[in-house]
């Protein structure tokens, strides 16, 4: 039988001067108090990545717990989820290496608001899982970088190689596993500073999936997101999650990146991921994000339909 956490079990732990808290004292399989609930929503907030260690969920209760922050996306917009649950994506060792800082989706209009990870198998050595906190990026630009970016928009897309290889996926794997990711091209221009829907708070919008910045060429695009993406992976922007059997991450994927190391050398790895349905990125000017290619991926996301 389940326990209901008190105030004295309940406990907030701030793993990480810039980004991560990891809650004590709550069982995700049961039935969350509302004033728990509501600890936990506005510790997302703050902290922009969560970690609930030891936690006994399947497939179900990951479904649930998610679904207390909102809406639930499908799997992916083009790669499908696993068979019985089509809004689970199992982030698999056997289907590539997905080692570039990035931000959930981005390729879409409307990317999802929090991405949840739950560990299922897990190598005995490396496999970690880095948080970064785009909001702190932002803040660390210099004034001149900083009136930069308010300004620039950004191409995102899912047309590049962004599964990287991976001694456990075979070379016919990764071919097939590419078509099916670029089966719908996506392009959507989204502002590279975002303005967050419920804090307020700026953060750069980039990662591996914005290609190009709109008015400048190829060169010159790599040349500023790399410039712009060196403020995000500062390490003291940077939480490392270290993996058990059955833990549970959550971030803020609107003011998040996160990037997982191939450093476990042929072993298997496997996380589950549910998405929550987020909305349509915003710019300091108050613009939205805008589609270029492709369809609003209303299959994938409620927030795309409304």
């Amino acid at each position: 039988m389940t326990s209901t956490p008190t105030p004295t079990d309940f406990d907030i732990r701030r793993i990480g001067g810039r980004i991560g808290a990891e809650i004590t004292g709550v069982d995700l399989s049961a039935e969350l108090p509302e004033g728990i609930l509501k600890e936990i929503k506005a510790a997302l907030l703050e902290h922009k990545a969560l970690v609930f260690r030891n936690q006994d969920l399947d497939d179900e209760g990951q479904l649930r717990f998610a679904s207390l922050f909102g809406p639930l996306t499908s799997a992916h917009p083009t790669v499908p989820g696993i068979a019985e649950q089509p809004q689970i994506l199992p982030v698999d060792s056997e289907r590539g290496a997905a080692n570039v800082w990035h931000t959930d989706v981005t390729f879409v209009q409307s990317p999802p608001k929090v991405s949840t990870l739950r560990g299922i198998v897990i190598p005995p050595y490396g496999g970690n899982t880095l948080i970064a906190n785009t909001g702190a990026a932002y803040r660390d630009l210099p004034k001149p970088l900083r009136d930069l970016a308010d300004t620039l928009w950004a191409v995102h897309t899912n047309d590049y190689d962004y599964a990287g290889p991976s001694p456990k996926a075979d070379d016919e794997k990764r071919q097939q596993y590419r078509e099916v990711f670029v089966s719908t091209k996506y392009r959507t221009a989204h502002p590279v500073v975002r303005v967050h829907p419920e804090t307020g708070e700026r953060g750069l919008f980039i990662g591996a999936f914005a290609q190009t910045i709109e008015g400048l060429s190829t060169t010159e695009s790599k040349d500023v997101l790399r410039l712009l993406q060196a403020y995000v992976t500062r390490p003291e922007n940077v939480l490392r999650v270290q993996w058990n059997p059955g833990d549970v991450v959550v971030f803020d994927n609107r003011i998040t990146q996160h990037y997982a190391p191939d450093d476990y050398d042929t072993l298997p790895r496997r996380l589950n991921r549910v998405t929550v349905a987020g909305d349509v990125p915003i710019g300091i000017d108050g613009a939205a994000s805008r589609i270029l290619e492709g369809d609003e991926a209303a299959h994938y996301t409620p927030a795309a339909a409304s």
